[in-house]
């Protein structure tokens, strides 16, 4: 088996081979735009729902975004106001970006996220318990979770930046995954580091020994600082080399991004773009 250095100094010698713009058009597709600033107003999240719905118009050679992601009390606003029904409403919950109360605070608000119309929820890993190896009470923490958003699907963010260490990682990615978790995510993008290729690969070498265990599939998501082409590229190659072609979708992988869907259109297209 490939160290994590070898594998990332593999991708990286290789990388123009997935320079291609059917890989950015892809990746376009693999997007979650974000809006998650202090400052977010129903009015602004409003005109975001309306880029996305008049997206397909506007730019009719792409596929449409993956998901809109959000604070959970907007997610009325953004249901009420979507009308493409292939766009996915994405919504951080569980007392983000710290993880840091009750749990039954926690299962509450994502109850009460997923009965408002959000289809994904995406919660933080308790760090609390976690470093202070409380592994039973993080997990079931998920799992509580898990139960109470019923299909709703979930993405637990391991806050990599935070766990440092690859064994860390990997075991975090373990935990997520066996307690319920439909995906498992870098980072809140609210610290640094954020995402970085290293922790992709560890993650996705979890993954991949997961669905040989059990036959399940575990979606990826990197998040924070994917702005460039550049950086949705090497985490696609990523992706490919370790989970298989069979991942490159919308249900499978994903791209934290709030940056990046202007940018990626921008090489596509050859001209600057500020649509979203």
């Amino acid at each position: 088996m490939k160290s994590t250095t070898e594998l990332l100094n593999e991708i990286d010698n290789n990388i123009k081979s997935w320079e291609r713009k059917d890989v950015f058009s892809a990746c376009f597709g693999f997007i979650d735009l974000t809006s998650l600033n202090t400052t977010d107003t129903q009015a602004k999240i409003i005109s975001m729902t309306e880029k996305v719905n008049q997206f397909r118009d506007a730019f009719p050679g792409y596929g449409q975004v993956a998901a809109m992601c959000i604070f959970p009390n907007f997610v009325k606003t953004a249901r009420a106001n979507l009308t493409d029904k292939g766009v996915k409403l994405a919504v951080v919950s569980g007392v983000f970006p710290s993880s840091q109360s009750f749990t039954e605070i926690k299962i509450r608000e994502c109850k009460m996220a997923a009965y408002a119309g959000a289809d994904e929820i995406d919660i933080v890993l308790s760090l609390n318990y976690f470093l202070g190896e409380e592994f039973d009470k993080a997990a079931d923490e998920i799992s509580q979770i898990k139960r109470a958003i019923g299909g709703v699907h979930l993405k637990v963010i391991l806050e990599t930046g935070a766990l440092q260490e690859s064994q860390k990682i990997y075991d975090a990615s373990m935990l997520a995954m066996e307690a319920g978790a439909d995906f498992i995510k870098t980072s809140t993008g609210k610290s640094e580091p954020a995402a970085t290729p290293q922790a992709a690969i560890v993650m996705c070498e979890a993954i991949k020994e997961f669905h040989k265990t059990t036959g399940k599939k575990v979606g990826f998501k990197p998040a924070g600082g994917i702005v460039t082409p550049s950086d949705a590229i090497k985490y696609y190659a990523i992706v490919e080399t370790i989970l298989g072609s069979e991942w490159l979708n919308s249900n499978l992988f994903r791209l934290g991004a709030s940056r990046l869907a202007n940018n990626l259109l921008s090489q596509m297209e050859s001209r600057e773009i500020s649509y979203f």
